[in-house]
């Protein structure tokens, strides 16, 4: 898998409906979770691709402080579901970890993790920070890396 970083303006016409496919597919259906995923967040934006054989098959999206949440932040970590015995989930988020690093270095990030996902954001240094609470109906943490 290659990482391929944009930002919104940089995405073409396909990638961006390629990566609303993919959230859909996924956030949507698999998980049987009607929500508003166009939320005019993308715009503001970094978008990291996951491509395998000309498809995205991993992505995320991060944010720069004060543009989401508090901190930088992390959100939409999707893996299409036939690839997720590859690691990209992990090679993605490392991805993003990285490009945090070098763009916004100061500072905590932030996400609002699954629930069910804890450990496998735990392993990526990440520490819940409160509650477990519902989000479009999914029970999720909010977790801290510093």
């Amino acid at each position: 898998m290659k990482v391929h970083i944009k930002t919104f303006t940089e995405l073409t016409k396909d990638e961006l409906y390629a990566i609303l496919a993919l959230r859909c597919e996924v956030f949507v259906l698999e998980q049987e979770c009607a929500y508003q995923d166009v939320d005019y967040k993308d715009q503001e934006a970094i978008h990291l691709l996951g491509m395998k054989e000309g498809k995205i098959v991993a992505y995320t999206r991060m944010f720069k402080p004060g543009d989401y949440f508090e901190h930088t932040s992390i959100g939409r970590v999707v893996v299409r579901n036939e690839e997720r015995q590859y690691g990209y989930g992990k090679e993605i988020m490392e991805a993003t970890l990285a490009e945090i690093k070098k763009s916004f270095p100061k500072g905590p990030i932030e996400l609002s993790a699954q629930t069910y996902l804890k450990k496998f954001y735990t392993e990526l240094g990440f520490v819940e920070r409160g509650e477990e609470y519902l989000e479009d109906g999914i029970p999720h943490v909010r977790m801290v890396r510093e």
